[in-house]
């Protein structure tokens, strides 16, 4: 299948879905105070101590590493970047030949310019940065978190986290589901390969 009817039918969709749902983040739950990272208003309880739509600001990566950092917006917004060259790159060389492999970039593309999106635009749209030069907005930049989920036995794990796994949205869910995805390919592949005779 070509990568261009499947970012059409599957990485757009999704796309559209992940910018809708933190764009209504942004308009019905207050921002943060400034230096703090989770709006201050009370969760929409979608299910009671199980599923909760906060908002929360992530500069950083995964479970928050690098906020209140000054190098985190900026090398978090070149990191996607550079990740879409890589993935061009791999693509016209054909690394990505098994099913599973191209749903994955699909779904690695919708997560990285999801995701990329919020780190350009959201850090112009905060209140207390108005007013600021083009470089100290761009600086605010932060990528919109709002699902927060309670897993069982997680506190056993992690218990400062009260069993709440680390917030997250669409596009993150995208990566996450891409990376399972690209390692199942990787591995169909490799059993492909070794079916071929000479390989």
């Amino acid at each position: 299948m070509p990568l261009t009817r499947l970012i059409l039918f599957l990485t757009l969709p999704l796309y559209i879905l992940d910018q809708i749902t933190k764009a209504w983040t942004v308009a019905n739950i207050s921002e943060p105070p400034p230096g703090q990272f989770e709006s201050l208003d009370t969760p929409w309880m979608i299910i009671p101590d199980w599923f909760h739509w906060i908002r929360v600001h992530n500069q950083g990566v995964a479970f928050g590493l690098g906020n209140g950092t000054s190098w985190a917006p900026i090398v978090f917004l070149c990191v996607p970047i550079i990740a879409l060259f890589i993935i061009r790159y791999f693509w016209k060389k054909g690394a990505f030949e098994h099913l599973f492999s191209k749903l994955a970039v699909s779904l690695l593309l919708c997560g990285i310019f999801g995701n990329l999106t919020d780190r350009l635009v959201q850090g112009f749209l905060l209140e207390h940065a108005k007013g600021g030069s083009f470089w100290e907005r761009l600086s605010e930049g932060y990528v919109v978190d709002f699902i927060a989920v309670r897993l069982p036995f997680y506190d056993k794990i992690v218990p400062a986290s009260g069993g709440w796994w680390p917030t997250f949205n669409v596009a993150d869910s995208c990566i996450c589901i891409a990376a399972v995805m690209l390692f199942i390919g990787g591995v169909k592949e490799e059993q492909a390969k070794k079916k071929v005779p000479g390989s």
